[in-house]
């Protein structure tokens, strides 16, 4: 097993320094937009009209084969690990369910009709639901074109570390992951409230657009002081802090402005650090807010960035990236080729098909323009030769 581990690192990291070699001779990808309709995901509509224990139970039926599926292949990766593995999974599928139990309204109820029409254990459905506080890399841009249009796109990469597979070079979980992606339109009397892009069972919100008002995305932001110190709090009792996924659900349902939503994403304490990439209905409001737990250590406006565009992968926007996942940079380098003329869905996607700001944690890209509250969102892979992150 340890001799297993030590291959997929150095697989992985020769692969990295060969991309990360050519990254700033980066060629940035163009004639991508549209892809193939084959990969553009459908839609399901959540009723929040309905008593929360019943708005998933639609999605949760199309999709549960799916979702047991990635459960089963997370269940695989962690009981290699050996018996303390297995003790992890004993106490998720014993203990799990009564985490559920301190969740807030709707949550706790959504959470367990979830796990009732999926056929599947609550303590494992309440992990589900954590899972993406602490996994996601990602990419966000929000760009103002020539006109004032303003557009917010992201990639979103997930599974890092999680079972690399070495025969198809690929990560077994992110693979499992792209059937669950589905776009869901959150209405209420009927009329949409706002548009999100989810992995079927998961009710948080990280991309989501609020038509003619602002548009949302959040990055994780690697901490010391990380999101696992805020859940053992949690669980010891301290629920004074909010979930990372219910704060931006309660922004997208309840905030009325771009203002009121930056107010909540700058002021909430939260369990875990983060980048939140908001995005407004007016010429130059767009922010990437720099979260700790507890503070709010920087709101970067668009205006001071490139000034028709802001950019964010995973690290705070006054250090360098890390040498072994510069993003950031070959983005920058095709959003400035692009222009400022250029930019739109078509340009944007094709900085985010741009290796290795598309590479093989990559689940999907989404497109949005707050104006006409237009979401597309398209399943990407990334072919080979691929950088695993």
């Amino acid at each position: 097993m340890k001799e297993l581990i030590y291959i997929c690192l150095l697989v992985m990291i020769c692969q990295v320094r060969k991309v990360h070699g050519q990254s700033v001779n980066v060629t940035c990808q163009k004639g991508q937009y549209p892809p193939d309709p084959k990969t553009k995901v459908g839609t399901f509509v959540i009723n929040l009209d309905l008593p929360p224990e019943k708005r998933w139970a639609e999605l949760g039926a199309a999709k549960g084969p799916q979702i047991l599926y990635l459960i089963a292949g997370f269940k695989e990766f962690v009981t290699d690990w050996g018996a303390a593995g297995q003790a992890l999974i004993n106490f998720v599928d014993s203990k799990g369910g009564n985490l559920d139990d301190t969740l807030p309204y709707p949550f706790a109820a959504e959470i367990k009709g979830l796990a009732n029409a999926v056929g599947m254990n609550l303590g494992e459905m309440v992990l589900y639901n954590l899972f993406y506080e602490f996994f996601t890399v990602c990419t966000s841009i929000v760009a103002e074109d020539s006109l004032g249009q303003l557009y917010h796109a992201r990639n979103l990469d997930f599974g890092l570390f999680i079972g690399w597979d070495i025969k198809n070079k690929t990560w077994a979980i992110t693979e499992r992951l792209r059937p669950l992606i589905v776009n869901l339109d959150w209405q209420k009397g009927g009329k949409t409230v706002f548009k999100s892009v989810n992995f079927a069972g998961y009710i948080g919100i990280l991309t989501a657009v609020k038509p003619q008002l602002f548009t949302l995305s959040m990055d994780e932001r690697f901490n010391p002081d990380g999101g696992f110190i805020g859940i053992i709090k949690w669980i010891l009792g301290n629920h004074n802090e909010t979930w990372m996924s219910f704060l931006t659900r309660d922004v997208m349902e309840n905030a009325t402005s771009y203002a009121e939503a930056r107010t909540k994403l700058e002021k909430t304490v939260m369990l875990a650090p983060a980048y939140f990439i908001l995005g407004g209905n007016q010429s130059g409001q767009g922010c990437v807010i720099t979260r700790a737990r507890e503070s709010n250590l920087d709101t970067w406006e668009m205006r001071n960035a490139s000034g028709w565009y802001i950019l964010e992968t995973n690290y705070d926007h006054w250090e360098p990236p890390f040498f072994l996942d510069d993003r950031r940079t070959p983005a920058h380098k095709c959003m400035d080729q692009m222009g400022q003329k250029n930019a739109g869905f078509a340009g944007i996607f094709n900085v985010l098909s741009t290796q290795p700001v598309l590479n093989k944690l990559t689940t999907y890209s989404a497109l949005m323009q707050v104006s006409t509250g237009n979401l597309e969102t398209y399943i990407q892979t990334c072919p080979d030769p691929c950088s695993p992150w």
